[in-house]
């Protein structure tokens, strides 16, 4: 394992392999390289993997403020640039695919598979705009003095399991993020794109694969039958000769 100081931050990191083009490896919200480490074994012996701790999360360094997936992005090219690293293959789950989908928006990026990946977001209709003037109004009164009581009972329940698991700085990051939407980036990303999802995946539904696959000028989408928001990990043979089919021109 290895660390880099990148604007005073410690950044955690194992890079894999000897020879061949770089590929970086991007894992999701809440979790670490351990994710991803399956897919290094696989590749190193053709390429030079790195894989993460992204910043808040492992052994790295939380972010000294709050980050969208722009900041991610701009800090995951200043160690591109400290290790000389060019025209990467970036794979990437869930939020670990915004980074990616901002990268290969602003930098050359040789090949992505992205899996499960976050950064369209849903429509915002009435019902939408309706929780969150509830929500809003319940944290409001929740903060006047006789409700003071009842104020951290009532929180541990708000919000989705990632929000809950997060507190600071990450947790005002992951407002930022999941409020994002790339969706307009998509056409202007030139880059060769396998997309991967699960069939019933519920956190990013395969419909917004299907959109990701029309929208982008060189993305194709394959589904994992049976499978949720892990399918890449639960079926990691199944994924890896998928990821052999897509990078052996590479090799």
């Amino acid at each position: 394992m290895s660390q880099i100081v990148i604007d005073d931050m410690k950044l955690h990191y194992e890079k894999q392999g000897r020879k061949g083009r770089p590929v970086l490896l991007l894992h999701g919200w809440g979790q670490n390289m351990e994710m991803m480490a399956f897919i290094s074994e696989f590749l190193k012996s053709h390429f030079i993997v790195y894989n993460f701790d992204l910043p808040g999360f492992g052994e790295s360094d939380d972010p000294s403020d709050t980050w969208g997936s722009k900041e991610y992005c701009e800090f995951l090219h200043k160690f591109c640039l400290e290790k000389k690293v060019e025209d990467p293959i970036i794979i990437a789950h869930s939020f670990g695919c915004r980074i990616a989908l901002q990268y290969a928006y602003r930098y050359p990026v040789h090949k992505m598979v992205l899996t499960g990946a976050a950064g369209v977001r849903d429509k915002r209709g009435v019902d939408y705009y309706a929780r969150v003037y509830t929500y809003k109004l319940g944290k409001k009164i929740l903060s006047l003095k006789p409700f003071e009581k009842y104020r951290d009972d009532l929180m541990k329940n708000a919000g989705s399991e990632d929000y809950r698991n997060s507190s600071g700085v990450m947790r005002s990051s992951f407002v930022k993020i999941v409020n994002e939407d790339l969706t307009p980036l998509l056409k202007d990303i030139e880059t060769e794109t396998l997309l991967v999802f699960g069939e019933n995946d519920d956190a990013t539904p395969v419909e917004k694969g299907k959109l990701m696959e029309k929208e982008m000028k060189d993305a194709a989408l394959v589904i994992f039958e049976n499978d949720d928001h892990y399918a890449y990990f639960h079926q990691a043979q199944r994924f890896n000769l998928v990821l052999d089919a897509f990078l052996r021109s590479d090799y």
